[in-house]
């Protein structure tokens, strides 16, 4: 299994998804865009793709000129029914590769909300894996319309476009799942100013929340990254029987 990651800012941490891609066996390709490191001229060499967070928006290609390649590269991924996890600003540039709306600074979530899955999440394999409801962590100002053809999988009153997926297997979430409590006891350090401005009070009653919501929020996060790391399974699964059914017609 090879697996792309683009990584969108300093101190990117693939979490939870990190931890299923671990356990599959996954050698990762991991590109730090935002740090000018070229972007694959093509998918072929890959499995399945995954585009990380940034603090940058979906639209900002005057400070990020890496940005359409990426968004194209996107396309192509679902194109070609490879796997494609886009995170949070990853599910913004997900939403522009296939034609949505992108929506400046007027969704602002942030730390652990509860989400809840559409029908169509329910029926989905990667997200109903998490449960009916479950508490995720959140960092985010924008969001977007669902790109024509995609399914909403999951939603919140604040944000009613949570997670989507288009084709069979590229999925956006627009919240952290992969964000386990290890990786935010980390964020608390780094961008302890940020999140000062986001809300003054938050980091002395972080703890309180942690306690509350920090192990459904883990369950949760591995549950998908674990539901989302099996699409990739089932499409080399699929690759590998067709490639034996040629082979017994060719010498058949």
């Amino acid at each position: 299994m090879h697996v792309l990651v683009i990584e969108n800012m300093p101190q990117s941490d693939l979490g939870l998804v990190g931890v299923a891609l671990r356990e599959a066996g996954a050698r990762l390709d991991i590109r730090k865009a935002y740090a000018q490191d070229p972007l694959p001229a093509d998918c072929d060499a890959y499995d399945a793709m995954v585009v990380l967070g940034g603090e940058q928006s979906a639209l900002d290609d005057a400070l990020y000129p890496y940005l359409p390649d990426l968004t194209h590269l996107m396309r192509r991924f679902t194109e070609t029914d490879r796997a494609v996890l886009g995170i949070c600003l990853g599910s913004q540039l997900l939403a522009r590769a296939h034609g949505a709306d992108n929506h400046l600074g007027t969704a602002r979530e942030f730390g652990w909300q509860s989400v809840a899955l559409t029908p169509a999440g329910l029926a989905d394999p990667v997200l109903s894996a998490a449960g009916e409801r479950f508490p995720v962590f959140e960092w985010h100002s924008d969001t977007f319309t669902l790109p024509p053809g995609a399914e909403v999988l999951a939603w919140n009153d604040t944000v009613p476009l949570q997670a989507f997926r288009i084709g069979r297997a590229s999925y956006g979430m627009q919240f952290h799942f992969e964000a386990g409590t290890a990786v935010i006891a980390t964020w608390k350090e780094i961008y302890k100013d940020q999140i000062d401005r986001i809300d003054p009070d938050w980091l002395s009653r972080s703890a309180r929340l942690q306690a509350r919501h920090g192990a459904a929020s883990d369950r949760a996060g591995l549950a998908l990254a674990r539901a989302w790391v099996e699409t990739i399974l089932v499409q080399q699964g699929e690759e590998a029987a067709s490639a034996h059914r040629e082979r017994n017609v060719s010498q058949g």
